[in-house]
């Protein structure tokens, strides 16, 4: 009777051994489990942060760079504004020098303002020289959505023109090449023909002006995922 109490002891002190061990090993993974969890979380907000703060050090980066860059495009801007050259291209008296240059290349595809340029400065006002026809191309993808026209990926503006001269006043036509060569604007004539018809003498040319679109300066939001 005492060896079967004794056994039966002992089977449940095995049990309850067993339950406190199991409990013991389920407390354990749970808190190995959160531990996990944890350090997994923690870790990917210092990842977060690192990556939050690297963005904030380039952007911190470029601000001083363009600050350093300052006062060395002021300079510039100083030394363009003594510059005789610019001064005697300006439009009008009271424009700053700079502006020439803003005059030289605008700053968008404008073949409107060429053709008129071309036609009632440049062309014409020499005596005995008659401008017989003029073509300026409109810009493929800005002014126009397809069809002929120059690329705008060349920010080229395309043209051609005809003069026309008696056959003995060539250098009427020599006038006028040079005051195309005198334009402010950047032009580049690509071909030049003059052959004799009759009793005159015929010009035809053809080229392209340069335009540059304007750059933008803004600030921008950059949303940083973890």
């Amino acid at each position: 009777m005492d060896g079967k109490t004794t056994g039966i002891r002992k089977r449940q002190q095995i049990t309850k051994s067993n339950r406190t061990m199991f409990l013991w090993v389920a407390g354990a993974s749970l808190v190995i489990g959160f531990s996990v969890v944890i350090a997994l979380f923690l870790w990917q907000r210092i990842d977060f942060g690192d990556k939050v703060l690297q963005q904030k050090n380039e952007t911190l980066a470029t601000i001083e760079s363009n600050l350093q860059n300052v006062p060395k495009l002021r300079d510039n801007i100083r030394v363009l504004e003594t510059d005789d050259s610019l001064k005697s291209t300006r439009l009008k008296d009271t424009d700053r020098a700079v502006q020439s240059v803003l005059d030289a290349l605008p700053a968008d595809a404008n073949s409107t303002a060429l053709g008129s340029s071309l036609q009632s400065k440049l062309l014409t006002g020499v005596n005995g020289v008659t401008l017989d026809a003029i073509k300026v191309e409109p810009v493929k993808g800005v002014e126009t959505s397809s069809g002929s026209g120059s690329s705008s990926g060349s920010n080229q503006i395309d043209f051609s023109f005809t003069i026309s001269a008696a056959s003995g006043n060539a250098e009427s036509l020599r006038q006028v090449l040079q005051q195309v060569e005198r334009s402010i604007r950047a032009i580049n004539l690509t071909s030049l023909t003059v052959e004799q018809q009759g009793a005159r003498l015929v010009m035809s040319a053809s080229g392209y002006a340069y335009y540059q679109p304007a750059q933008s300066i803004e600030l921008k939001d950059k949303v940083v995922r973890p």
